[in-house]
């Protein structure tokens, strides 16, 4: 006859130990001790995950978090950009008003014109090119201005009417690669030269200035106003920047600077010279 198993008996057997203990434990107040231990043992046993979860899902969060604080940080920071874009706006239109003020006001008292007639006028645009200068003004034939007519600005002298509408005119700069002008230095009476243009924003150039003329850095060069020139006398024009002496050469080489800011010009004044005048 086979033999029968003993381990369910045995299996029956230990289960019943462990359920008279559990509640032998749990009535003496001792099974908390137990399942606390089990749970400090669970709790050491899952910490290296628990970390490694924690330090994976805070960064996550921070990510999460930082993006909408991002978001409106990108929004602050757009408002103030465009804040200091108003604000630069202000300062230029500002700066410009005060230059345009400034010019205004120098052309109310230019020493130079003495007892001479001007009519104001706005420049309303420009014409540059790396030969040319040209500018057009505000104001025409209907106002008394002819060809050949001088135009002064805060400084000295600007240029020549070269165009004459009915109420608009064009200005050819002094610094107009066909612009000519003739002037007077030095001591008085003066000796004569003639100042040529070389193209906007470049200085102008002297001819007929012998060679060894002791010129200084700032002198001025002023029209000379001869018997039937474009221009009446003692208009300033330019002031020296550099003057060398050649050493072949039958006259100085000299660089001047326009003593008017033509580059900024707002407001000019057309001098009522000449036959027409």
């Amino acid at each position: 006859m086979p033999r029968r198993s003993r381990r369910p008996r045995t299996t029956l057997l230990l289960l019943v130990l462990v359920a008279v203990t559990i509640i032998t434990l749990d009535a003496r107040g001792s099974f908390h001790v137990i399942t606390s231990g089990l749970k400090s043992v669970a709790a050491d046993a899952f910490a290296p995950v628990r970390s490694g979860v924690d330090d994976i899902v805070e960064p996550i969060g921070s990510f999460l978090a930082g993006s909408v604080h991002y978001g409106a940080v990108r929004q602050q920071n757009q408002k103030l950009q465009a804040e200091i874009g108003q604000l630069k706006q202000q300062i230029a239109s500002q700066a410009d008003a005060d230059q345009a003020m400034q010019q205004l006001t120098a052309l109310l008292n230019l020493p130079f014109l003495a007892n001479l007639q001007t009519v104001p006028a706005e420049v309303t645009d420009y014409d540059i090119s790396d030969f040319a200068a040209t500018v057009d003004i505000s104001v025409g034939r209907a106002d008394g201005v002819q060809l050949n007519m001088p135009v002064v600005g805060a400084g000295g002298l600007v240029g020549l009417v070269v165009q004459a509408n009915h109420d608009t005119a064009t200005v050819r700069l002094i610094t107009d690669g066909q612009s000519s002008v003739g002037v007077r230095y030095g001591p008085a009476p003066g000796s004569l030269a003639v100042l040529t243009g070389e193209g906007s924003g470049k200085p102008l150039s002297a001819d007929l200035v012998p060679n060894n003329t002791p010129l200084t850095k700032g002198e001025q060069f002023a029209t000379s106003g001869l018997q039937g020139a474009l221009f009446p006398p003692g208009i300033p024009v330019a002031s020296v920047v550099t003057a060398r002496t050649g050493a072949t050469a039958t006259q100085e080489s000299v660089v001047l600077q326009p003593l008017a800011d033509l580059a900024h010009l707002r407001y000019v004044s057309v001098v009522l010279w000449g036959p027409a005048a």
